[in-house]
């Protein structure tokens, strides 16, 4: 998600956020990327109601479910009450809350990106980066990330090498003060990978297979690519800009969520369309690669939506 210093209200979230990033970042006089050239307007086919501030949606093909984190108010309080739900890929129905704040030995403040890797479920949660039993919520490891002065931290990821990425949003400025900083979390220790002014307020982060290289949502214009080692991070693909949840597609193409236009885009050979309109709040999409489907967290709506991707040319 994106920084906000709003509390608890979705209205909050939303309008305190979206005014100061989209100053900060120059979106509101960006060009709009080209719309997909279907006519037909994307409609979700299903949809999981009455969640609490769901920033991330991860998909697990082993287990055949969504993980969705649940911020549940503030997203920069540390107030244990975050929560992690198990949602039926079949269903939609949320079937059990694997992970609770403040519950058996469980610390969850503010749950924001997902990673699944093996059996663990990775969870960035403001300044710690968290790990779980994703079948029985048991807590696995508690990496503390404050000592490397981490801010707000957005998004998780397993790289190529089987480390775990994270990314600081911090603030949303330009300043490398408190965020524009990618973590590393190897055996347990946390590492800066990159800091730079030009991560531009980093926040999904996502590893590409065939690019061989990360994939990044920031705050700026334009979506990036980075390699572990890189001193900065490669433009991509120019868009609307504030952008959230990235994800790449087994056919090369790349699924991207911007605040800015409060849409979904698609990019393919470099070039960014927009799939999916007025969606207030979307947040950090899963891709169920065994259906053809995205999972779109609606933030300030308090629910997930899910649609059929469109075919690729």
């Amino acid at each position: 998600m994106h920084r906000s210093t709003g509390h608890p209200t979705a209205v909050a979230v939303c309008a305190t956020l979206v005014a100061a990033l989209l100053a900060a970042t120059g979106c509101s006089s960006r060009k709009a990327p080209k719309s997909v050239a279907s006519t037909a307007v994307p409609r979700p086919m299903a949809r999981t109601l009455g969640l609490a501030h769901p920033e991330s949606v991860r998909y697990d093909s082993a287990a055949d479910v969504y993980y969705v984190s649940n911020i549940n108010g503030d997203p920069a309080a540390h107030d244990d009450n975050g929560f992690i739900d198990v949602v039926n890929a079949d269903s939609f129905h949320v079937i059990l809350t694997l992970v609770r704040g403040g519950q058996d030995g469980v610390t969850l403040d503010a749950p924001k990106g997902l990673a699944v890797s093996g059996d663990t479920l990775w969870v960035a949660d403001i300044d710690a980066v968290r790990a779980f039993d994703k079948h029985n919520g048991s807590p696995l490891l508690s990496v503390d990330l404050k000592p490397l002065h981490a801010r707000f931290l957005n998004d998780v990821a397993v790289g190529g090498d089987g480390a775990v990425y994270v990314t600081d949003t911090g603030t949303g400025d330009s300043t490398n003060a408190g965020g524009n900083v990618i973590f590393r979390i190897a055996d347990g220790r946390a590492s800066v990978a990159l800091a730079s002014p030009a991560l531009a307020a980093p926040n999904g982060i996502a590893w590409s297979p065939q690019l061989h290289r990360f994939l990044l949502a920031p705050g700026g214009k334009d979506v990036q690519t980075w390699a572990p080692g890189d001193k900065v991070p490669v433009p991509f693909a120019a868009g609307p800009g504030t952008y959230d949840g990235i994800e790449p597609l087994a056919d090369g193409r790349i699924v991207v969520t911007s605040w800015a236009d409060s849409a979904v885009h698609i990019i393919q050979d470099g070039q960014m369309t927009t799939w999916i309109r007025h969606v207030n709040g979307p947040a950090d999409i899963g891709v169920d690669v065994r259906r053809g489907r995205v999972a779109l967290p609606r933030l300030v709506e308090n629910r997930v939506e899910y649609f059929l991707l469109p075919v690729g040319r």
